[in-house]
């Protein structure tokens, strides 16, 4: 069949075609998107309300007699002595009076002496260890793991961003579709209810997606940082242009941004960093009487003096105490001095300071107004994405966009059950018009702000190039024959 020339394309068919085409692209954006979205929506619903969950948790450890009270460096003590071999990494102040102690510490495997993990031990505040969880199996830590890396390491994170590359596309194309000409309000901004069970679900789930397009778009950008391809590209530009002021404190791909093992969530490379059976822990040092004591031999300051400050401070939490020759705050390279350091997910504020280890006196203090502007930028976009921001109102609304997106994903699903051929994937008709040409520029624009989308535009091009004109059957299928034909 002759392709009309451009020039014999009336403004009506062009229009028609435009809109043809970017209602294809939605339906593959969203056939790819729906699986995901429905699982990032569930565990980013669900790590809304991380500070709940863990505190629910740790419930059995709250509350407890605060009578015969020890020090703190009784109780790293305490935790050392229940897990032989164990290396001090950190200590998290109590929330609250009558809280246990939360040691993490790095242990050796008791199977070949060899393999090596962290593990979190409570102690109360008598000096008694109470629990002990594997944190890369805690709640909270492994719905972090689903949402960012499908619990398959780097390449879920490629998935992921992949995914969310391609959702923004979703709801680009979408706004397109829904953008009213001429009708009236309802379904638009609200469904038609008595219009039949078909034009109410269309309406559902066009007015749905309205309503969360906002929501949905400043979460799916305020989670590309974290990305492994996007947010490595950013670092890298904010390296050139000389943004970067202090240290990064978010992760890229699910690793330390900076190569540091004890940045935030990353307990496999900390534990890489445990010593043998047997040894003096990091941050330790062995009295004559054989007791070994929180702090290095050099440090005329305990970690009692310390957690003392750190308490005086009242600082957001949870607080970490971290030893001389640990990290430093924020996911820094080891220092000399101790660190105390709220690693509030408000991450506005955040604050991280050192103490000189044989004086006790304040050496460096950074604060969220230290940083670049960038990270203090990407540190709000953070602190809402995960719920953090302003409390409760903040979490809710993220709730609603869980289920918002949800809502969309369902719907668009039941809308192609409903109208799917048999035999046949039931994508949108190609136009017969040649249009794609006045859409390069969004492709572009689109490509340059997300790579891994324009690497996915340019393995389908390969594809529908070189592989579908030897594969009809599957060019049927996809409702592509006619397109492949003309070429």
């Amino acid at each position: 069949m002759a392709v009309p020339s451009e020039a014999q394309i009336s403004p009506v068919a062009t229009k028609a075609a435009i809109y043809r085409t970017i209602w294809r692209w939605h339906f593959y954006a969203g056939l790819f998107v729906v699986p995901m979205v429905l699982i990032l929506s569930l565990t980013g619903a669900a790590y809304l309300f991380k500070p709940q969950i863990e505190r629910w948790e740790e419930r059995a450890w709250q509350g407890l007699p605060t009578a015969g009270a020890v020090t703190p460096e009784a109780q790293v003590n305490a935790a050392l002595a229940a897990l032989p071999g164990a290396r001090f990494h950190s200590y998290r102040l109590p929330k609250q009076q009558g809280d246990a102690a939360l040691i993490h510490v790095g242990v050796v495997g008791a199977a070949d002496g060899k393999a090596k993990a962290m593990r979190d031990v409570f102690v109360s505040p008598q000096g008694q260890v109470v629990g002990v969880l594997d944190p890369e199996w805690r709640i909270m830590q492994v719905v972090h793991d689903i949402h960012g890396q499908l619990l398959i390491g780097k390449q879920g994170s490629w998935l992921v961003e992949l995914a969310a590359s391609w959702a923004i596309v979703m709801i680009l194309t979408g706004l397109y579709l829904w953008w009213p000409s001429g009708r009236g309000l309802a379904g638009v901004f609200w469904p038609r209810l008595r219009c039949g069970a078909r034009v109410f679900l269309r309406d559902l789930h066009a007015v749905t997606g309205f309503w969360v397009a906002g929501l949905a778009m400043v979460l799916l950008v305020t989670g590309l940082p974290w990305a492994e391809v996007w947010g490595s590209a950013f670092k890298a530009v904010r390296s050139e242009m000389g943004w970067i002021k202090g240290k990064q404190d978010w992760t890229i791909g699910g690793a330390p941004a900076s190569g540091d093992e004890h940045a935030e969530h990353h307990h496999a490379a900390m534990a890489a960093g445990t010593m043998s059976a047997g040894s003096i822990p990091a941050g330790m040092h062995r009295m004559p009487d054989g007791t070994l004591m929180a702090g290095p031999a050099m440090s005329a300051v305990s970690i009692s003096e310390i957690v003392a400050e750190a308490k005086s401070r009242h600082l957001p939490f949870p607080v970490i105490v971290t030893p001389p020759g640990g990290a430093q705050p924020f996911g820094g390279k080891a220092s000399g001095g101790w660190s105390v350091r709220s690693d509030t997910q408000n991450r506005p504020l955040r604050v991280a300071l050192t103490f000189d280890p044989t004086s006790g006196r304040e050496t460096s203090r950074e604060g969220f107004a230290d940083k670049h502007v960038i990270d203090r930028v990407v540190g709000y976009g953070v602190a809402w994405h995960e719920g953090q921001l302003f409390g409760l109102v903040n979490q809710l609304i993220g709730v609603l966009t869980a289920l918002m997106l949800a809502t969309l994903s369902v719907s668009g699903f039941l809308m192609w059950r409903k109208r799917k051929p048999d035999q046949v994937l039931g994508a949108p008709p190609m136009p017969n018009e040649k249009v794609l040409d006045k859409l390069v520029p969004v492709l572009l624009t689109l490509a340059a702000l997300l790579p891994l989308l324009a690497l996915s535009l340019v393995v389908v091009a390969i594809f529908e190039k070189l592989l579908l004109p030897r594969i009809p059957n599957l060019s049927r299928w996809l409702g592509l024959q006619n397109h492949v034909e003309r070429r």
